[in-house]
């Protein structure tokens, strides 16, 4: 049961750094031209709807048994790695 706290932590931890993130692109796209504004608009769309969509998926998990835990966390991580890399991709836009 603690191993599954700290999961949980740990997810709800990077949900709040990846909803600060979005939050400086979001900030970061007045230093950017026309051009790449909208395409970092865009992706910050999707960011916003990938991190609601791992929000909801995390509240479904919380919910669950502890059981059916072990089995859906693992079906998870992959999602949350392709989220982290859409974050790089965003990012890089600035460098």
């Amino acid at each position: 049961m603690a191993d599954r706290e700290t999961k949980q932590g740990q997810m709800e931890s990077t949900l709040k750094e990846w909803g600060a993130k979005i939050d400086e692109l979001k900030a970061k796209t007045d230093e950017v031209g026309d051009d790449a504004k909208a395409d970092i608009q865009t992706k910050i769309e999707y960011l916003e709807s990938k991190k609601a969509e791992m929000q909801s998926n995390l509240d479904k998990l919380k919910a669950s048994s502890d059981d059916a835990w072990e089995s859906v966390v693992s079906g998870f991580q992959g999602a949350w790695a392709e989220l982290g890399n859409a974050f790089e991709e965003a990012a890089s836009k600035f460098k």
